[in-house]
């Protein structure tokens, strides 16, 4: 037995062992996105309140960023064709949905991963906070038999490195965007507004 699978299964023991958890990680595993998407948009709340044009470019990339780590994410599993654990092994705790389509790498992982290191571009303290939420949504991916360990991992990497790739070549035209769209109507969108204007 290969150690992916192996640590697969002593995770699929414990959620065994822990039918109190069950609840929780299962619905934070399928509804834990709506908490990245609100990091997204508080990283916007504090790049506006900043009003730094590199740092408006950042919160402006992080989830654009997002959406193209998981479209370079569909060709990569398809050609990857990994099955998910409860395709593969018997008599496990089944939590997840059931899906049909490739776990490697994980859709959720690779979200994950691509908002935390976008946040880390703009606020540190974000980039923190989304990391250890994108910890527990690889945990809990596993945890429900969505995921074998080496999907997460492989999804939290390719994310970021989607993420922060995509950022060195569009950071220099994000930021001339963003100064040039302060003189437009859409300032107070980028920018807030001085008091008593």
């Amino acid at each position: 037995m290969d150690l992916n699978t192996s640590v697969f299964l002593s995770m699929n023991d414990f959620a065994r062992a822990t039918p109190w958890l069950n609840g929780p990680v299962a619905a934070f595993a399928g509804y834990g996105l709506v908490l990245f998407a609100a990091l997204l948009f508080a990283g916007w709340w504090i790049a506006r309140r900043d009003g730094d044009p590199a740092r408006m470019a950042a919160a402006v990339w992080a989830p654009i960023g997002v959406i193209i780590a998981v479209a370079v994410n569909q060709p990569i599993a398809d050609l990857a064709n990994v099955a998910r654990p409860y395709s593969v092994l018997p008599d496990i705790l089944v939590l997840a949905a059931r899906s049909t389509d490739p776990g490697l790498p994980s859709d959720h992982a690779v979200m994950a991963g691509a908002v935390t290191a976008g946040l880390f571009l703009v606020n540190r303290r974000l980039g923190v906070i989304a990391a250890v939420l994108a910890l527990l949504m690889a945990f809990s991916r596993v945890y429900i038999a969505a995921h074998y360990p080496m999907d997460v991992l492989a999804g939290l990497g390719l994310g970021a490195a989607v993420s922060l790739a995509g950022y060195g070549l569009a950071h220099r035209p994000l930021t001339r965007m963003v100064v040039a769209l302060e003189t437009t109507r859409l300032r107070p969108l980028l920018v807030v507004p001085a008091a008593g204007r």
